[in-house]
């Protein structure tokens, strides 16, 4: 059951704990109250301002399941506080294996590399966090939208605009490596109910994909050197390298400018003109 006034009472608590510099904000003029302002949290999380302001006062819609996730990232919530933050919306709190809760310290720690596009994902990789330079560089992701939206395998196989944004050569490596990725998730934990679901799904919208998982062929991606086809700068020459929490349920995915390429003066200017007009996700490593 939803707790209107513990979940307002909890929200407000955590957002006035919170300093700009923690969520990746400038300090900006000084504040008349401490810690983050309503409307930064609501655009941090993706969401109306007036929406967030109405839970803050015990009131509105229940929020969603992507909602409270979202606003558990935002107000960097640890384990205990995420559930905490389930409960009081009542909703029942993801299980903590394989989860899609990201810690706090690695939010912060990524918050810091603004000279690389940085992404993190769930080992079937749903992207759950981008920084500013990985929304220039691949598309904004919009928290709340269905999880497929977001997933980068499943768009591969089933959104051709997708592959719009890889050169036309390089789609057969992307999609052997997308099943042989998936392919070494399935057999670590191809039982829960996410996964068998996903490769199922898979298996009833594409035939390139039924025929690619027959091969059996298993890898797991660490390291990769791609090309992206970017609408403002052109074709980004990219290192991606690819590290694993200790459970090894999410990745962080950088993108580091290929040497001998122009790759990084282009990411230089993309700090500069951002996300102007470049919308739709695209592929990561």
């Amino acid at each position: 059951m939803l707790d209107r006034p513990g979940l307002a009472d909890f929200l407000r608590r955590r957002r006035e704990m919170l300093r700009p510099a923690d969520v990746g904000l400038p300090d900006g003029v000084r504040r008349r109250t401490p810690g983050l302002r309503r409307d930064e949290v609501a655009h941090l999380a993706g969401m109306s301002t007036d929406y967030y302001a109405r839970l803050e006062q015990s009131r509105g819609a229940n929020p969603s399941e992507p909602i409270v996730a979202s606003l558990a990232r935002v107000l960097r919530c640890d384990l205990d506080e995420r559930d905490h933050l389930y409960h009081l919306a009542g909703l029942e709190p993801p299980a903590r294996l394989a989860s899609r809760h990201i810690r706090p310290g690695l939010i912060s720690l990524l918050d810091r590399l603004t000279d690389v596009p940085a992404s993190i994902c769930t080992d079937l990789y749903d992207v759950l966090w981008q920084n500013a330079l990985a929304d220039a560089v691949l598309g904004t992701q919009d928290p709340q939208v269905d999880p497929r939206s977001r997933n980068l395998v499943w768009q591969w196989f089933t959104n051709p605009a997708t592959r719009a944004r890889v050169p036309k050569e390089d789609w057969p490596r992307h999609s052997t490596d997308h099943v042989g990725h998936l392919r070494a998730t399935h057999a670590r934990r191809g039982r829960d109910k996410d996964v068998a679901t996903f490769v199922r799904g898979l298996h009833e919208h594409s035939a390139e994909f039924r025929d690619l998982w027959e091969q059996h062929h298993v890898s797991v991606r660490r390291f990769d050197r791609k090309r992206l086809l970017h609408p403002d700068v052109g074709e980004l020459h990219l290192t991606c390298e690819v590290l694993l929490t200790p459970a090894e349920d999410l990745m962080v995915v950088t993108f580091f400018p290929t040497p001998g390429t122009d790759a990084h003066e282009k990411l230089d200017l993309l700090r500069v003109i951002g996300i102007q007009g470049f919308k739709p996700a695209g592929d990561l490593c």
